[in-house]
């Protein structure tokens, strides 16, 4: 079988050949090298030691992107010695799977060496794709790296992670993409050190921040600065808060409209609402509305929220969610984002009661689980005269017709008689609500 170059030295001779991003030219080759991650890489932690003692399990690495998935997979593989085969996908079939697997068996045959399949985005392959790496993961004929953004619970079979450990990678902190950054500034071999560059501290911090946790992002970023910013008379490049406005016109948010991050954020706005804090509902509407999100699914979770979280502790809620939704409709982006501004911040400061929702849930049940009787004779219709000739709204009480326009009678068919679904609480309107139903049901009782 073909031997391989080292790995990092192939990698190397490849990206600088070709003048490869500054990026890709910068990626870590040890773990000394390797920012971020401490709660997997510090001394001592799991991961580390699995590494440094070759003791390695199949894995998952999941995390955003730019938090070097990628290249913990590759230093994982030159640390330990291991052949490293990588490829997406997007692109690899079962085809290839099985070709990796049959390379891998024949380097451990000849020269004693374990194989680590790396695959990238290992959420797009379908249930079939990755019931083909089950059987070789359980022999240990290969070591699974599998890197994705989206959730492994969802995205990947439940076999195959029963069979491998997840790591979660976090998004990098300013201060390590800092670090990242100075470095390519003063690496003359793979970095901008042959430049004579003079940023000032607010762009290094701009990019920090903008970068939104994403090492590739940053590094870009610089790049293209260094890059198209002229030297001056004494060959020195001096790069302004104003060239980074004028190279990253709008900053890049993390978010997928049909990936984890869209349920985070809604997640985080319905949690905000309810926790009755407008200023953290302000901020997650304006994350989702300045990343793309369709105002209308927000208009409609708030709707939604109207009913389960305020219900009748303030009825007026749901006339202001609908009222958002339709002002959008009305005027737009980007004026209809203040509707549901408002919206927001009224649903937030609003009173809050699940009782409505905890009322329904109690119907739901029992309108699955038992009986579902006819429905009392005595409030049926009878629009013929066979039906009234059968009973139906026969004895029936008209409550206009009494005091206080109420009548105790029961509505309920014969299996529940009696249920109470509904339980207002102390909040808002709902007081004059069970101040209301409490009277009506002492009446009842004081019938029987």
């Amino acid at each position: 079988m073909k031997k391989q170059a080292d790995l990092f030295e192939m990698k190397e001779r490849e990206s600088l050949g070709r003048e490869a991003p500054l990026a890709e030219r910068m990626r870590p080759r040890t773990l000394e090298e390797f920012e971020g991650q401490n709660h997997l890489l510090g001394e001592g932690k799991v991961l580390r030691q699995a590494i440094e003692t070759d003791q390695l399990p199949s894995m998952i690495l999941w995390g955003p992107p730019g938090s070097g998935k990628t290249t913990l997979a590759m230093i994982i593989a030159s640390t330990t010695g291991a052949q490293f085969s990588a490829f997406s996908a997007v692109l690899a079939g079962v085809k290839e799977i099985k070709e990796v697997i049959q390379e891998a068996r024949e380097e451990w045959k000849y020269q004693k060496r374990r194989t680590i399949l790396f695959v990238d985005e290992i959420h797009r392959f379908n249930k079939a794709q990755q019931d083909a790496f089950l059987p070789h993961v359980e022999k240990g004929t290969i070591i699974l790296i599998g890197a994705t953004t989206e959730n492994p619970s969802f995205e990947v079979i439940s076999p195959l992670l029963s069979r491998s450990k997840v790591f979660t990678l976090n998004p990098l902190i300013e201060k390590e993409i800092e670090v990242i950054l100075r470095r390519a500034l003063t690496d003359e071999e793979r970095g901008l050190g042959k430049y004579q560059t003079a940023i000032e501290p607010e762009v290094i911090k701009g990019i920090c921040q903008l970068a939104n946790g994403d090492a590739r992002a940053a590094l870009n970023t610089l790049e293209m600065l260094v890059l198209t910013t002229s030297p001056d008379d004494e060959g020195v490049r001096q790069i302004k808060k104003e060239a980074l406005k004028e190279v990253l016109q709008r900053k890049a948010y993390l978010y997928d409209k049909s990936g984890e991050e869209h349920y985070n954020l809604i997640s985080a706005l319905h949690k905000s609402l309810r926790g009755s804090d407008p200023d953290a509902a302000l901020y997650w509407l304006g994350r989702m509305l300045e990343a793309g999100e369709d105002p209308l699914y927000i208009a409609r979770r708030m709707i939604r929220f109207a009913s389960e979280d305020v219900g009748m502790a303030d009825p007026h809620a749901l006339q202001v969610a609908v009222a958002a939704m339709d002002a959008f409709h009305f005027v737009g982006l980007p004026e209809g984002n203040l509707a549901l501004a408002q919206a927001a911040v009224y649903l937030a400061t609003a009173p809050k009661s699940n009782a409505l929702y905890s009322a329904y849930q109690k119907v739901e049940k029992d309108v699955r689980e038992l009986e579902n009787m006819p429905v009392p004779l005595h409030i049926r219709n009878a629009p013929t005269s066979l039906m009234r000739d059968l009973g139906y709204g026969k004895e029936y009480k008209y409550p206009h017709d009494y005091p206080d326009h109420f009548v105790e009678e029961e509505y309920l068919p014969e299996n529940l008689k009696g249920r109470i679904y509904y339980h207002p609480t102390e909040q808002g309107f709902e007081i004059e609500i069970k101040k209301r139903l409490e009277a009506w049901r002492r009446k009842k009782r004081e019938k029987k």
